[in-house]
């Protein structure tokens, strides 16, 4: 007893590609890519958000700050300038540019997480201004650095530290250590790009950031070291930094 044959109807050669082209043609042309700063401003508001769902992410910004300012003015304070509100004066500017200075290394080290978890890979993808995620991620970051000189300033004041140049003069010196912390960020984040883990990342910006930092007039005139280690104190460019938020 025979069965009967059941044969299936074979789309004729190149059906499909043309059913697909009309279903692509019946749909809206999408919206081309953003422009440059409106694209960044996107990834910056990115950042944003991950300190909003991450609020822990602002310790190093707040806390820490805090902790530097109030531990090097009373422990040495009075052993360098005799009195703790004097040395105050002195080294307030100092600590602002290296705690603002400090958070720069975190931009490494996010970008090399999205880096190892494929976020990079998808926005590259992405129909947008190439340079918009890395551009985008320092902007926001930039926030942060806002956040972490304005604690720094307050704390400062609420101490008794009093600016010569009254306000002007403090968003004047803020002003300069986020642009110069921003500039700074471009380095971490090419040490982002470049090695293969965030715990390298950290590492490696924490070994660079902190000889310059502390072989700099953040902490002491430049005057009382011996001349070879003066003088690379006198062309770091950290000591230009804090020279400048001095005066």
């Amino acid at each position: 007893m025979s069965s009967p044959s059941t044969s299936s109807a074979t789309p004729a050669p190149g059906t499909e590609e043309a059913a697909l082209r009309r279903a692509l043609a019946s749909t809206p042309r999408p919206p081309r890519a953003g422009r440059a700063l409106s694209t960044a401003v996107t990834f910056g508001w990115r950042g944003m958000l991950k300190v909003k769902h991450v609020p822990e992410q602002l310790l190093d910004v707040t806390i820490t700050p805090v902790m530097f300012v109030l531990m090097f003015t009373f422990l040495f304070g009075g052993a360098i300038s005799g009195s703790t509100q004097e040395y105050l004066q002195f080294i307030l500017p100092g600590v602002l540019v290296m705690s603002v200075l400090f958070t720069t290394v975190y931009s490494g080290v996010a970008l090399n997480t999205d880096l190892t978890k494929g976020v990079v890979d998808h926005f590259r993808s992405l129909p947008i201004w190439h340079p918009a995620p890395l551009v985008g991620a320092l902007l926001g970051d930039s926030a942060r650095y806002l956040v972490a000189g304005t604690v720094i300033i307050v704390l400062g004041v609420a101490l008794g530290f009093r600016p010569g140049a009254g306000v002007p003069g403090v968003l004047a010196a803020l002003a300069l250590v986020v642009a110069f912390a921003f500039a700074l960020s471009w380095v971490f984040t090419t040490l982002g790009l470049l090695l293969r883990t965030p715990n390298a990342v950290m590492s490696a910006g924490f070994m660079s950031i902190f000889p310059l930092t502390f072989l700099s007039n953040v902490f002491v005139d430049p005057r009382t070291l011996p001349s070879a280690l003066e003088a690379f104190v006198e062309v770091n460019p950290i000591s230009h930094v804090v020279t400048a938020s001095r005066n």
